[in-house]
């Protein structure tokens, strides 16, 4: 044993212990560390504290850093991350060039990293003894730099993954790669590289090969396929979900030494069977052939050579059409350990394997349980069964099976598949690791013996309807996930006992009582979830004395939780915060001033008031919710930190419902990373800025209800991407700008209740095709009804009420088709908090929609000046639910196929000039709760029967009508004729068109169901008294946001 010394000024000692040699002191280089720093200045975020180690001088000590034993010269880099996975990765807008001042490095890894869609350097082909290099994941674009064709020493390369932002032009720099072992090009684009065949054969050294998903086909093998020479060390290759066809075997008969390939999306039922592949590779180990359009009859055992079968041991059939019954062949493979046979159509009982260890059948079609011989598998170490149809409950051992002594099941994951309630026996698995039985239909308490099970680390229980406590388990869990249940009882003190744990979800139960201080001791907690329950008492600091590690802290949505804490209180470093409706105080919480890496606060409903404190401006807050609170003053205190390169939550401001004053301030417009902004209900004055128009990233605008003044700024049309636009209820004048017209990808206009004028315009129709509301009502607008609205398919609300509109009702309003058959929004992806609403009259007064406005259907004419008849066409408009054209100077008769609207809620046509019989049609109108026809110049007998019976008691409804008689006007009929048995007005064009628009009706009935089921069936208020509107209010009441669909092109880390 011996000790080596050396000594540099300006350098320092750190102590290593190498291989046996003892202490060897070796020194930190000054500008190797001046490098590692300059590095670590160009990250822009780490919010897991990857580098929270970079200080000082020794930086040899630095967390992902290993210098060599003698020299002392950084030899290691890793510094792996997790994206996209929210808070674990590290951010730069580029990989800083201070790395090339590493010259000895020879490992470096910054896979699992956003680099922000930035090329990879130039520099690194300057690392010249770097053998192993991985770039994977980490979000870089553009071609790869032929100068990595510079690192002869190379062994390993990865590039995988980079979502086809990467891509080759010619691969000619490979060649230079002489002692390259593993390649993996997985994801990157080489469909247009020159080359790629002569890298085959080129590389004599590569071991594995891995080329999956790269756009490849047969063109780009060229004249080298049926080479001897290709790749004749390899052991590894993928080639999968490539474009290739045909004469691909020929590629793989002399890849002698072949273990590992994978063929997955390679349509092998074209070009040759399965048998053909086995006896050409005997070698093969592990073979991969999801997606293959393979069945039955490729697999049939009377072609198979079972001695070719013997070495497989890890089989991928999955997504082929294998159906029934379970291949046969399988039992004679005696060396297989894993097998997949997920989404293959399986429905029959399995065989028992007694050497195979993982076995995966998600996505079949099993009727019970036991086919999958969850209690016959004694040796099997994992089970994934998700995504089945199970009839039958999760039921105990059955009696008359083959039961094992001991059960060495490690994984078993049983999502979606299953009903009943949890068995004791589960408590059998006593190797039980993983254990998922998430959002099944299990009812009835959770099992005690899931509790004693000693090695349990992961519980996924959530989404169940599991009732009871929450049983007491043992340490070794590091998650426990018991969310989305109907759980009882209090938090148990014993929780504190989990030592292990770094997830703990308890959200939306039943919950009740005081928070345990034991909880305060989960020290390696980095995810603490109890929002939705009914926890009362006071939270105080002891709650968190040691939760040193803690990110992610959920309490919201329960309002007898009071959080007591100091000013200077700073337990932990949180990057998401939401305690909504809970009682903070009435000031806004000091101790959040030293949270300086929080992404997300969520302060709605906290009782909150006064100013937003100045020390909010340098905060890095991306989701900011402080609405339904009484803050007020100026907004100038908000944050105006730019986080383009943040992955994980939505950029929103939601300010709505406080009491905000003073002007929108510019230093808003900085926010370009804004994906929401919700400023409404407040008392903001003064103009929109112009420089608005710079939110290019903005989905959803929403100022409406404050007392902002002048015309609509025009370069609000510069945000290509909003969908929502609401200036509701201020004080704007002038006529609606044109260059809204540029707006094509808007759904949501309001612009209602303001002071606009002109008339409206022609291009709302012709150029804002994806409408799906158009409010106009409250203003001064004039003139016709643009016949150009007509072309808007997609509109299912229409308001134009209260304006001096004249002239008469387009009978082209027949074609829009959104108020036929409905509609998908057309939108790549929507950011619609629980506040963003729609405001529509019905049953003659205003409801305000919140979650339900995307399946209401409504038109608003009334309080104009229109005159003419009531267009027959309009009657074809099927999936109306208000129809509203009071208040107007409508002639003629109410048409008689006003019984085909069958879903109306609300009808309106009082105080207009109507003559002539009420159509006996409208009995038909079985939803019907608000009718209004009084004031008009209607005759006759008032029709009865079916849903017009439960109106019985309202005669306002007729009143003003001096010909009608009839219950419920006191007025007797003189003549007792029944109106159904009088000549009918024929209106043959609407009959027409009804029989149409139900055959598409018919059609999209289907697709309905699923597309609503998503989202509720048809809801409106409360007080509603149709039980399927009540019992769909119920069901839309549990969605806190209406819509989150959102799905943005994965490139520069940004939307």
């Amino acid at each position: 044993m011996y000790q080596m010394h050396h000594y540099i000024p300006n350098h320092v000692t750190a102590t290593y212990t190498c291989l046996g040699v003892g202490n060897v002191s070796v020194l930190c280089s000054e500008q190797e560390r001046l490098a590692l720093l300059n590095f670590k200045h160009s990250i822009v975020e780490d919010d897991s504290g990857m580098m929270s180690s970079w200080v000082g001088n020794e930086c040899c000590l630095w967390e992902g850093i290993q210098c060599d034993g003698v020299t002392g010269n950084v030899q290691r880099l890793h510094l792996k991350g997790d994206l996209p996975y929210p808070y674990n990765y590290l951010a730069a807008n580029k990989v800083s060039s201070s790395l090339a001042e590493l010259r000895h490095l020879q490992y470096l890894d910054l896979s699992g990293n956003n680099f922000l869609g930035s090329r990879i350097p130039e520099f690194i082909g300057s690392l010249k003894h770097l053998s192993y290099l991985n770039l994977s994941d980490a979000n870089f674009d553009g071609i790869i730099p032929p100068h990595i064709g510079n690192l002869s020493n190379l062994r390993v390369l990865d590039l995988s993954s980079n979502y086809n932002e990467l891509k080759a032009d010619d691969m000619a720099w490979a060649f230079g790669l002489s002692s390259l072992e593993l390649l993996n090009l997985s994801y990157v684009d080489l469909s247009g590289a020159q080359n790629w065949d002569m890298m085959l054969h080129m590389i004599p050294s590569l071991k594995e090969l891995s080329l999956r998903g790269c756009r490849l086909s047969n063109v780009n093998l060229g004249p080298f396929l049926n080479s001897s020479r290709i790749l004749p060390n390899i052991k590894h290759l993928d080639l999968g979900y490539n474009s290739f066809k045909g004469p691909l075997p020929f590629l793989l008969q002399n890849m002698t030494s072949l273990t590992f390939l994978r063929l997955s999306g390679f349509n092998l039922s074209l070009a040759w069977n399965f048998p053909n592949l086995l006896s050409m590779i005997p070698s093969l180990s592990e073979l991969h052939l999801s997606g293959c359009g393979l069945d039955k009859t490729h697999l049939s055992s009377p072609h198979l050579n079972y001695s070719t079968l013997s070495n497989i041991q890890h089989l991928d059939l999955s997504n082929n059409p294998l159906g029934g019954i379970f291949p046969s062949f399988l039992t004679n493979m005696s060396s297989l350990e894993v097998l997949d046979l997920s989404y293959t159509m399986l429905n029959s009982s399995l065989p028992i394997m007694p050497k195979l260890l993982e076995l995966h059948l998600s996505g079949n079609k099993f009727k019970q349980i036991e086919d999958v011989g969850i209690w016959r598998q004694c040796h099997l170490k994992q089970l994934s069964v998700t995504d089945n149809e199970f009839a039958m409950e999760m039921i105990d051992t059955p009696k008359n099976a083959s039961e094992c002594s001991i059960y060495a099941l490690e994984f078993l994951e049983l999502s979606r598949s299953l009903n009943g309630r949890i068995p004791e026996t589960l408590g059998r698995l006593v190797n039980l690791r993983h254990l998922d039985l998430s959002q099944n239909g299990l009812t009835g308490s959770i099992p005690e013996s899931l509790g004693r099970l000693r090695f349990l680390q992961v519980l996924y229980l959530s989404e169940n309807q599991l009732t009871g406590p929450i049983p007491e388990f043992l340490g070794n869990l590091t998650q426990l996930i018991l969310s989305y249940n109907q759980l009882n009882g209090s938090i148990p003190e014993s929780l504190g006992k989990l030592a292990a744990l770094t997830k703990l979800y308890l959200h939306s139960n039943l919950l009740d009582g005081t928070i345990p201080v034991s909880i305060g001791q989960l020290a390696k907690l980095r995810t603490l979830s109890i929002s939705n329950n009914s926890l009362e008492g006071a939270v105080t600091e002891a709650h968190f004395a040691n939760l040193s590690v803690l990110k992610v802290l959920y309490a919201s949505s329960n309002t007898k939780l009071t959080f007591n804490v100091s000013r200077g209180w700073i337990p932990f470093q949180l990057i998401s915060l939401s305690l909504s409706s809970c009682n903070i105080g009435n000031g806004f919480p000091q101790w959040l001033r030293h949270q300086r890496k929080l992404k997300r606060l969520e302060l709605s409903n906290a009782t909150l008031s006064g100013p937003l404190p100045t020390w909010l401006r340098k905060m890095p807050i991306i989701f900011l919710d402080l609405s339904h609170n009484k803050l007020s003053g100026s907004l100038k205190n908000l944050s105006n930190v730019k986080n383009d390169h943040v992955y994980g939550p939505l950029h929103l401001l939601l300010l709505e419902y406080n009491l905000f004053n003073g002007s929108i301030p510019r230093s808003l417009c900085t926010r370009t990373d804004l994906q929401g902004l919700d400023l409404s209900r407040n008392m903001l004055s003064g103009k929109i800025p112009n420089c608005m128009g710079n939110l290019q990233g903005l989905v959803i605008m929403s100022i409406s209800s404050n007392q902002l003044s002048g015309a609509i700024p025009s370069s609000i049309a510069l945000i290509s991407s909003l969908f929502w636009l609401n200036l509701n209820k201020n004080n704007f004048t002038g006529e609606v700008p044109p260059e809204l017209g540029n707006l094509q990808g808007l759904g949501v206009l309001d612009l209602g209740d303001n002071k606009l004028y002109g008339n409206i315009p022609n291009w709302i129709g012709k150029k804002l095709t994806s409408l799906v509301v158009l409010s106009l009502h409250k203003n001064n607008f004039t003139g016709r009804i643009p016949p150009s609205l007509c072309k808007s398919s997609n509109l299912q609300i229409l308001d134009l009420a209260y304006n001096n509109l004249t002239g008469t009702i387009p009978p082209c309003v027949g074609n829009l088709n959104g108020m036929v058959v409905g509609h998908l929004m057309n939108v790549d992806y929507t950011v619609i908090d629980h506040d963003m609403n729609v405001i529509q009259v019905m049953k003659g007064v205003d409801l305000e929609y919140t979650t339900t406005w995307v399946i209401v259907y409504n038109m608003d004419l009334s309080s104009n000046k229109l005159v003419g008849e009531i267009p027959v066409e309009l009657t074809a408009l099927s999936m109306l639910v208000g129809l509203n054209l009071s208040n107007n100077h409508l002639s003629g008769g109410i048409p008689e196929s006003i019984g085909n609207m069958r879903e109306l809620f609300s009808l309106d046509f009082s105080k207009n000039e109507l003559s002539g019989r009420i159509p006996s049609s409208m009995a038909a109108l079985n939803f019907l709760s608000h009718l209004n026809l009084s004031h008009n110049n209607l005759s006759g007998q008032i029709p009865t029967g079916n849903q017009l019976q439960t109106l019985i008691d309202d005669p306002s409804i007729y009143a003003g009508n001096k010909g009608l008689c009839g219950p419920p006007l006191p007025n007797s009929c003189s003549n007792h004729q029944d109106p159904t048995t009088t000549s009918k007005k024929k209106h043959k064009a609407a009959d027409e068109k009804m029989e149409v628009w139900l055959f598409y009706v018919d059609i999209m009935s289907g697709f309905g169901t699923g597309f609503w089921g998503v989202i509720g069936v048809l809801m409106f208020k409360k007080q509603w008294r149709h039980k399927l509107f009540m019992f769909a209010e119920e069901t839309m009441d549990k969605i806190y946001v209406a819509v989150v669909v959102r799905v943005a092109k994965f490139k520069r880390g940004r939307e």
